[in-house]
């Protein structure tokens, strides 16, 4: 399976005769999965992806999910490199997908920080009511209501600025995921930022625990090459660490 492509959000500005740098590129809707975990790897994930690493449960209905990380610094590359962290339901087996997260890039010259939110088929759409830096720490939720109205909420915990967005989604409510991903930049999977580490922790699902396993962990495959690798799941099977490299990285601390 490959990333579904869609527009940058700055097109519409564009359009419109302005310019942007799009601090927020557009967003895989569900990871390329191999078959096998790279031979070499230390890592007891169960699944490889060209552009998601981290943790998904399958099964559901799931109809909420929570959240919470630290926003990585992003390292200097000779070229464009792009990450972001989110949560999200659907997606993992299927072309829907409903999450909201923050976005590290390194381009320009300089590293760019940002959050988002998105519903497939619809391309992202970036909240400018938040100003993300390195370090902050983010708290977010995605729940069902009445009908098909989920509410989509990320907080800046570190800040105190919150955004919250009410909409519809009608998606089969499979799986649910907490990732570190290389976006899709101009219908390709980019190169993902050197973002060093990231702490997920804690996460719920359906208002509990999701009780992670390490066979529902991912890496992250690039050019032959192990670039994000999730650690176990810590004591209480709801949070993880995520690190840049093949080396696993120590769960966090209970």
């Amino acid at each position: 399976m490959g990333p579904r492509i869609r527009p940058f959000a700055a097109l519409v500005l564009l359009a419109m005769g302005l310019s942007f740098a799009p601090a927020v590129p557009a967003i895989a809707s569900h990871p390329r999965i191999g078959s096998r975990i790279p031979a070499g790897s230390t890592s007891a994930a169960g699944w490889s992806s060209s552009n998601w690493s981290g943790y998904a449960v399958t099964g559901g209905p799931y109809t909420s999910i929570t959240g919470e990380w630290n926003v990585p610094a992003v390292a200097s590359t000779k070229k464009a490199s792009y990450s972001s962290n989110w949560i999200g339901i659907d997606g993992f087996n299927n072309s829907q997908l409903i999450q909201t997260g923050t976005e590290q890039d390194f381009y320009n010259g300089r590293a760019h920080y940002g959050a988002w939110w998105e519903i497939l088929p619809a391309a992202e759409t970036v909240i400018p009511t938040l100003t993300i830096n390195p370090g902050d720490h983010m708290r977010s939720s995605i729940a069902k209501g009445a009908g098909s109205t989920w509410t989509i909420t990320l907080t800046d915990v570190s800040s105190g600025q919150s955004f919250s967005i009410s909409k519809t989604y009608t998606g089969p409510l499979t799986s649910a995921e907490w990732i570190e991903e290389a976006p899709t930049v101009g219908g390709r999977v980019a190169t993902l930022a050197h973002y060093g580490s990231s702490v997920f922790d804690p996460g719920t699902v359906n208002g509990a625990s999701p009780s992670f396993v390490a066979s529902e962990g991912g890496v992250m495959v690039q050019s032959r090459l192990q670039v994000s690798t999730p650690s176990l799941p810590d004591a209480e099977g709801d949070g993880f660490a995520a690190a840049y490299g093949s080396a696993v990285p120590a769960a966090p601390a209970s």
